[in-house]
């Protein structure tokens, strides 16, 4: 036998309200009484309804569907953050799609074309860069798009971040103050703003102490290039007594290969600081040194922009780099001062 679908204006007859009563009870931030909101709830739990969020989409005009596109999780940093965006989200009353994306042009463009095709109100795009065509492709669908974690020169684009280029610049004063002279550097991947800016902040501030990098290797933000890229700084025999890892991933990784292949000892050999502080960093096994990244605040930012340019349809980007404190942690020999 075929069910049948139970409609508003049955829960409506059944809860003594009108059908409009029973839409607003449940649409996102529309407004109902206590009472009606009691009547409603039971009546549609006594005959199985459920809104139907598609139909009521193609009404409104709005699907209250977010796309979320990232590029990798590999990174500890975003298993949290998507957890904390999606909860944000849902409190506004938006449910998320993720779509996952490569670090080409071509894996971007395919993933943001996947989700216009659903129709959402709006992009948050974590650790990916968006090309001049998406974004005017967006723009002109009425899309609004906040990049996470991640900047670009494109004014189209509001962008929340850390304060990348200030962590480098703390990194760089406490290895200093450690009275370290032959200090190194792990990139991440170069095309990603976060790295540049950490790395920049990092090496100004080394140069305006009179100190110039003495060793560098890149590991994408990956793993296992940055245990290549360990096992070829730390091989030699006159290596870097620290190292700056441009996140706390590849730290973790570069910590292993130093003291479980090579033979070294942290922080007595070489000091280690990463950035991000994710969960593990702070184990007792790694105790890493680390810049945190306010992963609370720049969700809350990010989400704040998004709804409001949902909401006022407004095309001023905003750009806000958020301040993190450096975590000093054992990996790192500080100063005896």
């Amino acid at each position: 036998m075929e069910n049948k679908k139970v409609t508003s204006l049955e829960v409506a007859k059944l809860a003594g309200v009108s059908q409009s009563a029973v839409s607003r009870v449940f649409t996102p931030g529309a407004s109902s009484s206590k009472k009606t909101n009691e009547l409603v709830r039971k009546a549609a739990a006594k005959l199985g309804y459920r809104p139907n969020v598609l139909a009521r989409s193609l009404i409104t005009g709005k699907s209250r569907i977010i796309g979320l596109v990232v590029a990798y999780l590999n990174n500890y940093f975003y298993p949290e953050a998507l957890e904390l965006l999606s909860s944000a989200l849902q409190k506004k009353g938006y449910h998320v799609l993720i779509f996952m994306a490569g670090n080409t042009e071509d894996d971007i463009e395919d993933a943001v074309d996947e989700i216009l095709d659903y129709q959402v109100d709006g992009i948050i795009a974590a650790s990916v860069s968006m090309s001049s065509d998406l974004a005017k492709r967006c723009g002109s669908a009425g899309v609004p798009v906040v990049l996470f974690n991640r900047s670009q020169d494109d004014e189209r684009f509001s962008a929340v971040t850390s304060d990348n280029e200030l962590g480098g610049q703390k990194v760089a004063r406490f290895l200093l103050a450690g009275g370290h002279k032959k200090i190194g550097y792990i990139a991440g991947w170069e095309g990603a703003s976060t790295q540049r800016d950490r790395e920049k902040g990092f090496v100004t501030e080394l140069a305006r102490n009179g100190q110039e990098l003495y060793a560098r290797e890149v590991g994408n933000f990956n793993k296992d290039e940055a245990r290549q890229a360990a096992r070829k700084m730390f091989a030699k025999k006159d290596y870097p007594d620290a190292v700056f890892i441009a996140n706390d991933a590849m730290a973790i990784a570069v910590i292993d290969v130093i003291r479980f292949e090579l033979g070294l000892k942290v922080p007595e050999q070489v000091s280690v600081v990463g950035y991000d502080d994710v969960p593990i960093s702070s184990w007792p096994a790694y105790d890493l040194t680390t810049v945190r990244q306010p992963a609370n605040r720049m969700v809350a930012e990010t989400v704040s922009i998004l709804i409001e340019s949902i909401d006022n349809q407004t095309t001023t980007a905003r750009r806000i780099e958020i301040d993190g404190p450096l975590m000093v942690r054992g990996s790192a020999r500080i100063s005896e001062k």
